[in-house]
């Protein structure tokens, strides 16, 4: 596993170049104010849509307005909001969530673009269960551009459906299974595999129906879970009121300067806070992914802008909403920067394991406090070594493992950093890794203990769920570009049988779990940002026509 772990990170360096943040979030600007700000319709014309006010039952399509973003938003808001942030707070600091809403506002108009496409493109040969999605874009429309364009339409369009496949394995299911395994393990002792058996028969269940049933399914779970969380977030910053202004000066203080070492948190430069905010973020709402188009594809409307002024609210609802209350949960309750949660007596050995690679000596492990140690439970400590670029300082976390022997002892294993100088211990300091959710429903039980094992559980079970239906029907979107409609319930038999793959332990810290989801969303990035840069003008005149005769009060309302 360290050999692929160590291919994902190089991947990752690949994909997630600074440059491509720079042309997604210059992507946005453009679209922007290219569209005069679609922000506003989104927020305003896009609320009167979702409520049926233009709805027709003889339009094209399977699902309504509201069918649509439910199915859409079931795949955004989900675990990337609960664990996601976690993991952006963890490794990009507090800063990264200024960058997540940045990303989740210029990407209001990115969705717009992409899914007007989508619209414009879609098939609706059957009009009850129509075919959407950037890789229609790109395979009909350089057809239409030039007919000697076809099979390099075709080919793009193929291409783009690979990416997404990797991305529906990655972050739309393994990511998902894990964190729910995980959160599980930890607060119940019940095996992860447990829970991934389970997962996989409910989604097993709902995607056999089709995007009717998903639609059907996500209408009614997504208001019911996100309501949910959000008032449990609202118990929380209740009781912390008094550390919100705090934490929001942290936030924009951190964006643009380094942020120092304090407690569990090791540090972070502005430009990590700036890469893991984009990152988190794009996983979360997928702007620019060209994911979310396939699900508003199957949209019942005769007007596609109309579909894609719906789709302009999602960033908002996913980032800008759910996602700043994750954040403040996380940051006024002080769970970033905890304290160790043990300590040894006398402070362990660090030596050679070879050259220019240290490692802890291996111990008995020491005392927890207010709770105790299990078998696998995953740690870290603290050591200072070369200059580490993540954090602009020499603080490196060393993670490790609670390993029980034969005679039921606890000792503590550890894993190793590469570094010239010696290391040296911070200090004897023990801390528990709280990877994704684990570190949100920790900063729930600070304020109602009990509350984050019930809550972000319950909450992580629904969220999942939701984001795996929905993901199924995206990579089965992507297989019937590609293979026609026969290899769909092969398709579907994989994908459950990932979610017992996933929840298998071959995910161990929070740093595996960035570099699996990375990979997912990068390469989705590369293959659909070209995509609406080519046809954006389209997507442009489309929704300004749209506007103009909503002005004019063309269209009837029900």
């Amino acid at each position: 596993m360290e050999g692929f772990a160590g291919f994902l990170t190089l991947l990752n360096l690949i994909i997630w170049h600074d440059s491509v943040l720079f042309i997604l979030l210059g992507t946005g600007v453009v679209f922007t104010i290219w569209s005069r700000f679609s922000q506003y319709r989104a927020l305003t014309h896009g609320f009167h849509v979702v409520r049926g006010k233009y709805d027709d039952p003889d339009d094209p399509g399977a699902i309504n307005h509201f069918q649509a973003l439910s199915a859409a938003l079931s795949a955004t808001v989900g675990l990337g909001n609960i664990g996601g942030v976690a993991l952006a707070i963890a490794l990009g600091g507090p800063g990264a969530i200024f960058w997540m809403w940045t990303v989740g506002f210029f990407g209001m108009s990115i969705k717009l673009t992409e899914v007007t496409l989508s619209m414009l493109y879609r098939n609706t040969d059957d009009p009850d269960n129509p075919h959407g999605g950037p890789m229609w874009v790109v395979g009909k429309g350089l057809r239409r551009m030039n007919p000697k364009l076809g099979p390099l339409g075709s080919f793009v369009g193929g291409l783009f459906c690979l990416t997404l496949l990797v991305s529906t394995v990655t972050g739309g299911n393994m990511f998902q299974a894990w964190n729910v395994g995980e959160i599980t393990e930890v607060y119940f002792g019940i095996p992860s595999i447990a829970a991934g058996i389970v997962l996989a028969i409910l989604v097993g269940m709902v995607i056999i129906g089709g995007i009717k049933r998903i639609g059907a399914v996500a209408g009614r779970l997504v208001p019911f879970m996100c309501v949910l969380y959000l008032l449990g977030g609202t118990v929380v910053l209740i009781a912390n009121a008094g550390e919100i202004p705090a934490m929001f000066l942290l936030i924009f203080k951190s964006a643009f300067m380094p942020q120092e070492m304090t407690g569990a948190f090791i540090g972070g430069t502005a430009g990590y806070a700036f890469l893991y905010g984009m990152k988190r973020a794009l996983f979360s709402n997928e702007a620019g992914q060209g994911s979310s188009p396939i699900a508003h594809s199957a949209a019942k409307t005769n007007e596609p802008v109309r579909e894609a002024v719906v789709a302009g609210m999602e960033p908002f609802i996913d980032t800008i909403v759910v996602c700043t209350f994750t954040a403040l949960v996380i940051l006024s309750t002080g769970v970033w920067n905890r304290a160790a949660e043990a300590e040894y007596a006398v402070a362990p050995a660090v030596v050679a394991e070879s050259p220019g690679v240290w490692t802890i000596e291996t111990g008995p492990a020491p005392e927890r406090i207010g709770d105790i140690w299990r078998d696998g439970d995953n740690v870290f400590m603290i050591v200072h070594a070369d200059t580490n670029p993540q954090t602009g300082n020499d603080a490196h976390r060393v993670e490790g493992r609670v390993v029980a022997g034969d005679d039921g002892a606890l000792s503590m294993e550890w894993g190793t950093v590469a570094s010239d100088a010696t290391p040296q211990l911070q200090d004897a300091g023990i801390y528990a890794s709280y990877v994704g959710a684990t570190l949100t429903a920790k900063a729930f039980d600070t304020v109602v203990p009990g509350l984050g094992r019930w809550l972000v559980t319950v909450a992580a079970w629904l969220f999942a769920i939701s984001t795996m239906i929905s993901w199924s029907y995206y990579g089965e979107q992507g297989v019937v570009f590609l293979f026609g409609d026969r290899m769909v319930l092969t398709y579907k038999v994989i994908y459950c049988l990932l979610i017992l793959v996933a929840t298998m332990g071959l995910i161990e810290t929070d740093a595996d779990l960035d570099n699996l989801t990375g990979v997912g969303t990068g390469v989705m990035l590369w293959a659909n940002v070209p995509i609406i840069w080519i046809f954006g003008r389209q997507a442009m005149r489309a929704y300004h026509d749209y506007i103009e005769r909503l002005k004019t009060g063309e269209f009837k309302t029900g």
